[in-house]
């Protein structure tokens, strides 16, 4: 069931991951698994994603629930193609992120935890910490960290978006 509703592509990135594990650990691709279903789901979950990893991993579908449910990076609801974090920590915050946060919501007309009406943007969260403190302020987009942030860098990182 789990491979009519994976692609191909899919499956073929999640056999990549359980090659690094003991046949025995399947779960342990679960992270990467997830991922890439959000990633090719426009960003976000659904049930009957999150049960199709299930059985392709052999896990029970109550544990794939409270992976997703734990970890920020994964959504359960539709949300904007381009998820942007910027980190809030106090290293960043003594750096400016404020000021980012701030630039970010007027640019794209939406607060934190909104996304854009043409579903191109998803303004995540103001994150408690991205772990790279030597390069605030720094904003995580799908993934991708861009660091020694200006008003100016920013715009011209979210301009280039598609």
């Amino acid at each position: 069931m789990a491979e009519t509703i994976l692609s191909k592509k899919t499956c073929k990135e999640i056999d990549l991951w359980l090659k690094k594990y003991p046949k025995d650990q399947k779960q342990s691709a679960v992270l990467a698994a997830l991922r890439e279903v959000q990633h090719e789901n426009k960003g976000y979950l659904t049930t009957e994603l999150m049960d199709a990893v299930a059985d392709y991993l052999g896990m029970s579908k109550i544990a794939v629930y409270e992976v997703a449910s734990f970890y920020s990076m994964f959504e359960t609801k539709p949300v904007g193609r381009n998820s942007v974090s910027v980190c809030t920590n106090i290293s960043c915050m003594l750096m400016g992120s404020d000021e980012i946060v701030k630039h970010v919501e007027n640019k794209l007309g939406i607060k934190t935890g909104e996304s854009t009406k043409d579903g191109k943007f998803f303004l995540k969260c103001e994150e408690e910490c991205l772990a790279a403190c030597c390069g605030g302020p720094m904003m995580m987009i799908n993934h991708k960290y861009y660091e020694n942030l200006t008003l100016n860098k920013v715009d011209e990182i979210l301009d280039n978006l598609d």
